[in-house]
């Protein structure tokens, strides 16, 4: 009986029904690209939040000098007294080196961290990938940014990537909107998803949406997208005038 298995085995290794069988449990396509993002929110104390950007603003230059900041925004719908920035990071090794240069330089933590530290409330952070389909974009011009985060049924992209990913695209199509990037999460909450748009200003984005939704590509794209959807948030992001992403 031992024999025969083993010789069953042989003949579907050779046949490549292995590679099979394991593309059968994959939850997604492969990350082959080291690259990440980490997404930090603050919640700064309501009668801090000019101070702290007038902080960030002048000392920002000491935090970028260690590695590249993608933006940084505050919210202006979709949570009170928060800012959002994203790092990027070519690998783990290079956030761990960073963090580290970061606790032994001594201006960054004199003229910053320690006057911003007593300024916040809360501080949260995700580390997503872009998904394999998607590279990061920058606007033309200066505009207001849209955070649509997905909290997406479990089993990850290999359930609802191809549905997802279409629903997106048909968001395009329309031309109302630019994406930005569309980032995985691999630490925080999996099956999450989200999604940054840019577009010209609240009252544009908000026409756009309204179109959108009365196009039959979009309305068949996302009924087959919502049906692994748990939940959604949408805010809306100015970015600060020391943002890349303006």
């Amino acid at each position: 009986m031992l024999a025969s298995r083993s010789l069953l085995r042989g003949v579907a290794a050779a046949r490549g029904v292995t590679a099979q069988v394991s593309s059968s449990f994959a939850t997604g396509p492969r990350q082959d690209d080291g690259t990440f993002y980490e997404f930090r929110t603050y919640t700064v104390k309501p009668d801090k939040m000019k101070d702290f950007l007038d902080l960030a603003s002048k000392n920002i230059h000491l935090r970028t000098a260690h590695s590249q900041m993608i933006g940084y925004w505050t919210l202006e719908a979709g949570g009170l007294n928060k800012v959002f920035h994203i790092w990027k990071y070519a690998s783990f090794a290079q956030r761990t080196a960073v963090r580290t240069a970061l606790s032994k330089d001594q201006e960054w933590q004199e003229k910053y961290l320690s006057q911003m530290l007593p300024m916040l409330d809360k501080q949260e952070n995700e580390i997503g990938y872009l998904v394999p389909w998607c590279e990061l974009g920058s606007p033309q011009k200066d505009g207001v940014y849209e955070l649509v985060t997905f909290q997406m049924k479990p089993g990850g992209p290999a359930v609802w990537g191809q549905s997802f990913k279409a629903a997106i695209s048909a968001h395009l199509k329309t031309g109302y909107t630019k994406l930005i990037g569309v980032f995985h999460t691999e630490y925080g909450l999996l099956n999450r998803v989200h999604v940054l748009w840019w577009n010209e200003n609240p009252d544009s984005r908000a026409a756009g949406r309204h179109y959108a939704h009365e196009d039959p590509r979009v309305v068949a794209a996302v009924r087959e997208s919502v049906q692994f959807l748990e939940s959604q948030q949408n805010s809306l992001l100015v970015p600060t005038s020391f943002s890349p992403l303006k």
